[in-house]
């Protein structure tokens, strides 16, 4: 976590760190005291009596202090509870786990005639990275005779981030419903974004920022501090545009979501946070937004080893596939732990190339035939993508 050695600081201070050197401390005092030693060999009686006694817990307490205390007196290098104590200082808490609520498109067969759904569906998503994500529906809901499509609440099974899935994910009833086509998470579909407890790095970034808005004017850390108090916006992922991006007096905030974005809905809870009660900065107005999106077509030709066999190509190219969506923030990555994409930042495909080799052993080869993506005040979103075996 941090390059600060609290070890040597107490070395710095003059502290003995070593048996050794408390030895040698031991010895000093003793002949300070006016006494004196004959026998001073490590296997003497006396000596061994004193390293068990005195020297071995001195070792555990500098070894609690350096490794334990020292650390976590600072926002560098504290972690959970410590960080929390922290944090509270500052009038900070750590955000709690929370989970994914949207609307899911259920799509019947025929329009004649009503159609109930009772609550408690369940719908899921295929496999990605060996995890099943599932949603179940929150309410009851009715087809009017005539209607094919309806939107049904849904929330999901649990807490954490890996539900915000992307459009098209979740699909999949695992008991089937009877004049029922198809299911699926349509483009907004999610209203509130599942999250995670909130990390240490996470956590340390809000407690930072904090010591830059206590003043409370509306700067951009003040703005900072409020919009990433929501669950499912990171602190790092806020943005802002000065220079009256809509006319005088007007700055924009860019929230950088993973997975699909919330629904608008949840963006105007924040700007209602920001409007509502009186927080106005940078002149009078600032615009809380989903970052911009730019879309890309994405294909990439993947060389398999000989040796695998045509299940062993088709998992592949799965895989392949999910470890590319996951660069591109549409799951959550789980074991896989691509390069992300970021606004204002280059994302190179040589890299993921090398990471996908690294990732997947059965590569004999690949090439993108993408150049490199630079971004401004934008996010890279897949358009396509083709994973070809060649």
């Amino acid at each position: 976590m941090s390059d600060v050695d609290f070890k040597q600081a107490l070395a710095d201070a003059g502290i003995p760190i070593t048996e050794a050197g408390l030895r040698q401390a031991w010895e000093k005092e003793v002949a300070a005291q006016g006494s004196k030693m004959s026998n001073t060999s490590a296997y003497s009686p006396f000596w061994r009596v004193i390293t068990a006694l005195v020297t071995k817990p001195v070792m555990w307490l500098i070894t609690f202090v350096s490794d334990t205390v020292l650390p976590n007196f600072f926002v560098k290098t504290a972690v959970r509870k410590w960080l929390d104590m922290l944090a509270w200082e500052v009038n900070v808490e750590r955000k709690g786990a929370t989970k994914a609520k949207g609307v899911l498109l259920f799509t019947r067969d025929v329009a004649g005639g009503a159609l109930e759904l009772p609550a408690g569906i369940l719908v899921q998503s295929a496999a990605i990275n060996g995890h099943v994500y599932q949603l179940v529906t929150t309410q009851a809901a009715t087809f009017a005779d005539g209607l094919m499509q309806l939107e049904v609440p849904v929330e999901a099974q649990d807490v954490g981030a890996g539900y915000n899935l992307a459009p098209g994910y979740y699909a999949i009833l695992p008991v089937p419903i009877a004049r029922i086509a198809q299911v699926v998470n349509a483009d907004g579909w999610l209203i509130a974004p599942g999250a995670d407890p909130e990390p240490d790095e996470q956590l340390r970034l809000r407690v930072r920022n904090q010591f830059s808005a206590v003043n409370q004017w509306h700067t951009d850390a003040v703005y900072r501090a409020m919009i990433s108090a929501f669950p499912g916006v990171r602190p790092d992922g806020v943005y802002f545009l000065h220079g009256a991006p809509r006319g005088p007096g007007s700055a924009n905030a860019y929230v950088l979501f993973d997975a699909d974005v919330p629904a608008a809905t949840y963006l105007q809870q924040i700007n209602a946070h920001i409007r509502d009660q009186g927080n106005h900065g940078h002149g009078d107005d600032l615009l809380v937004m989903v970052m911009p999106e730019t879309q890309h077509a994405l294909r990439v030709n993947v060389w398999p080893r000989s040796i695998l066999t045509v299940e062993q190509r088709t998992k592949l190219q799965a895989e392949v596939n999910l470890f590319i969506r996951a660069a591109f923030r549409e799951s959550g990555t789980g074991d896989y732990q691509p390069t992300l994409t970021f606004p204002q930042s280059r994302f190179s495909f040589s890299r993921l190339g090398e990471e996908l080799h690294q990732q997947f052993a059965g590569i004999e080869s690949l090439r993108f035939e993408t150049a490199d993506i630079l971004s401004e005040l934008t996010i890279p979103r897949i358009k396509t993508l083709q994973v070809v075996l060649t």
